[in-house]
């Protein structure tokens, strides 16, 4: 028999996705504090704990998503500060990306090769798809890979307590793509790494993004077991 508590958890491991439409209602503060209290738990090397969070909504979010909007429609080329993907791509993970991308763009009637579309679709970070608040995220440039290890958990902490309180997210390595207005905006310091942003919010059940769902790989293709 599984426990009441291990079942909430395990539900909300399971129903933790990234939800591209939200709704405009407010997150309440003390709910924001309650998770990011719990994420704050989260393990680390020696307890060094590497995060760094800023807060992002009201008209703070509105003017960092104007100049973010307009770097996009400018065209202007993304400089982020580390390599996310890898530099050459590779069988079975340029498979999982085409799936992904292509899934996305099908529920929302994007056409291979529609350019504009596209382009449309991925401005919508920027618009933090609509959430009401957004996080970044920063570590101090002088950690290892250890920490950035740490970071992933902690990501994953404020996620799964978000759902915890009937929240969804969205991790967007996107939001980093023009580091020097996110610094100027958020006024970041130079020895402080940008990770990644999240937007944060309720739900929009009409979002036509929020009806395409991801695949999972069987735990064949990624556990094996020494006995």
């Amino acid at each position: 028999m599984v426990a009441s508590g291990a079942q909430t958890i395990e539900q909300a491991l399971l129903s933790r996705r990234s939800v591209r439409g939200f709704l405009p209602d407010p997150v309440a503060h003390d709910v924001l504090l309650r998770i990011l209290r719990a994420a704050g738990n989260a393990p680390s090397g020696s307890n060094i704990q590497p995060w760094r969070v800023h807060v992002v909504r009201g008209q703070s979010l509105v003017a960092l998503s104007q100049k973010l909007v307009a770097a996009h429609e400018a065209g202007c080329q993304p400089r982020p500060e580390y390599h996310y993907y890898p530099t050459k791509w590779r069988s079975p993970y340029i498979d999982r990306r085409r799936e992904n991308g292509w899934g996305l763009y099908g529920v929302l009637g994007i056409q291979k090769g529609d350019y504009e579309a596209s382009a449309q679709q991925h401005r919508r970070n920027y618009y933090f798809f609509d959430a009401p608040l957004a996080l970044f995220f920063t570590i101090d440039d002088d950690l290892e890979l250890g920490s950035w290890l740490d970071y992933g958990m902690f990501l994953q902490s404020i996620m799964v307590a978000a759902r915890g309180h009937g929240l969804h997210t969205c991790p967007q390595q996107a939001l980093v793509n023009y580091p020097d207005i996110v610094r100027q905006e958020l006024q970041i310091p130079a020895h402080r790494q940008l990770i990644c942003g999240m937007s944060m919010g309720y739900e929009n059940p009409d979002a036509p993004a929020n009806q395409f769902r991801t695949t999972r790989i069987p735990l064949t293709e990624f556990v094996q077991f020494h006995e």
